[in-house]
């Protein structure tokens, strides 16, 4: 049984049969500068902000590094300070920055509140949604085990159309297509339904992740049973939807399941999701239950939100196991 087919499954007890390929992990979208405030506030009156390297693919790709995967990142970033800023920070994790391309427009950058609950963001975007498809990008699906993205490159052009395109060829090809469903109507042109856009993402991928407030942002208030409901409904095999304190409830289509939170302490939430995301990858192509994974993904995050940034200084994916033995 090949990837796709488990992917229409995906039983909690069994793991996910990946095929022998080269990379884990192939994460698409935003490398950009995280500015993050020093003090906790979601009115943005800190007056100090501190740079970060950012951009939700481009920490799970250094996350599952670190955790002990093999990862790659395809990004766009501008021809100057802060691009090459981005670059060097690739490079000293040992990734490979082949698929980075760079662009006469400006590194694009978020302005982020310090929060233990959800940050607040601004968004400055200008390089990240040129990332053009190419060949080298190409080869690198065929040779990936797990294709991610998010909705920052399909809400704007020529970005979307690149990844309209990576979906097709993961398909082709035998990947896991995975997607964060981060809905944000800043990100999207004032002028188009992007909630809509999303929606129709849902049944090309395999597995969405979902916070409940991207849930809110696109269908309304309901109960968390519906909203992982509702996904299902528009195709989606594997939901995730996190909840924050409240853990998370994860459904397959058959049954739903819950997972109490790991975390004990919490500094900053920023980049909590993309923790988990990497967690999950990286016991999932490891060989661990999808259930496991999940969890793994859980303790992942949990170490995340113990320190302040998107990026935290991993130890082994084996350590992390180690360290909540008795929560996982």
């Amino acid at each position: 049984m090949n990837v796709k087919e488990v992917a229409k499954l995906f039983d909690y007890n069994k793991s996910i049969p990946f095929n022998n390929k080269e990379v884990d992990v192939l994460s698409v979208g935003e490398l950009l500068i995280d500015m993050i405030a020093t003090e906790y506030s979601d009115s943005f009156e800190s007056k100090t902000y501190n740079k970060f390297f950012g951009g939700a693919p481009a920490n799970i790709a250094v996350n599952v590094s670190r955790l002990g995967g093999k990862s790659l990142i395809a990004a766009t970033v501008g021809k100057d300070g802060l691009g090459q800023f981005l670059i060097n920070q690739l490079k000293k994790e040992g990734l490979d920055t082949d698929l980075i391309q760079q662009s006469d427009y400006s590194t694009s950058m978020v302005m982020i509140t310090k929060s233990k609950s959800t940050p607040i963001p601004i968004f400055y975007r200008d390089a990240d949604y040129h990332l053009a498809y190419s060949d080298k990008l190409e080869e690198a699906i065929k040779k990936s085990r797990i294709v991610h993205f998010s909705c920052w490159p399909v809400s704007r052009m020529p970005a979307r159309n690149t990844i309209e395109k990576i979906i097709e060829t993961g398909r082709r090809n035998d990947c896991l297509v995975c997607f964060d469903p981060n809905y944000h109507h800043s990100i999207w042109p004032k002028d188009e339904d992007g909630i809509s856009y999303v929606k129709s993402m849902i049944s090309k991928v395999d597995i969405v992740k979902p916070s409940e407030v991207d849930a809110e942002r696109l269908f309304g208030q309901d109960t968390h049973e519906n909203q992982v409901a509702k996904f299902i409904e528009l195709g989606a095999k594997l939901v995730i939807m996190t909840l924050g304190s409240e853990g998370a409830i994860v459904s397959n289509g058959r049954e739903t399941i819950k997972f109490n939170t790991l975390a004990t302490e919490i500094a900053d939430t920023t980049g909590a999701g993309d923790a988990f995301w990497s967690g999950f990858y990286t016991a999932a192509v490891k060989g661990y239950t999808l259930k496991d994974a999940l969890s793994l993904g859980f303790a992942v995050s949990a170490y995340k939100l113990k320190h302040v940034g998107a990026l935290v200084n991993l130890p082994k994916l084996e350590t992390i196991k180690e360290l909540y033995k008795t929560q996982v």
